[in-house]
């Protein structure tokens, strides 16, 4: 597959597992406090969660897959800059917490709202929220260090 391809699939998997998380995390969230009692608000964050999860499923294997063959095609991790390495384990630690928040918070969170357990379901989201902003952090700085480090060593 062309360097090019393997960037753009990069990108729009980062696009979407980033984006979603700043849309869901400073956008959603804030308007569904503002304008939902916690029943309605926890089976909303169900429902969202629900069609989101999947796309992240898929972008982080996309972004797994195309870092991989990207660092192949560079002649290995010996080969590519330290940017790469950085995105790399960031890249790994970000998917590692989803798996987390995926099998434990968020099943935790669809359990209790199928029982209508609103306080277990409103820890386990807090939990959820916690790591969603956990991951933001990191995407976003990761995003900034493709764009910072080659220019600090040209």
């Amino acid at each position: 597959m062309s360097q090019h391809l393997l960037t753009l699939l990069h990108v729009l998997a980062s696009v979407v597992w980033v984006g979603g998380m700043f849309f869901a995390h400073q956008c959603l969230r804030p308007a569904a406090i503002a304008t939902l009692d916690p029943p309605q608000r926890l089976a909303l964050w169900r429902a969202v969660f629900g069609r989101f999860f999947p796309w992240v499923w898929a972008a982080v294997i996309v972004l797994i897959l195309s870092g991989q063959a990207m660092i192949l095609q560079m002649g290995g991790m010996a080969a590519v800059p330290l940017h790469v390495h950085a995105m790399l384990g960031i890249g790994y630690v970000m998917a590692a917490i989803y798996a987390y928040l995926y099998f434990l918070p968020y099943a935790a969170m669809k359990r209790s709202v199928a029982a209508g357990d609103w306080p277990a379901a409103g820890a386990a989201l807090n939990r959820i929220r916690m790591l969603v902003g956990t991951n933001l952090t990191l995407g976003l700085i990761t995003i900034a260090l493709v764009f910072l480090l080659p220019a600090l060593n040209p």
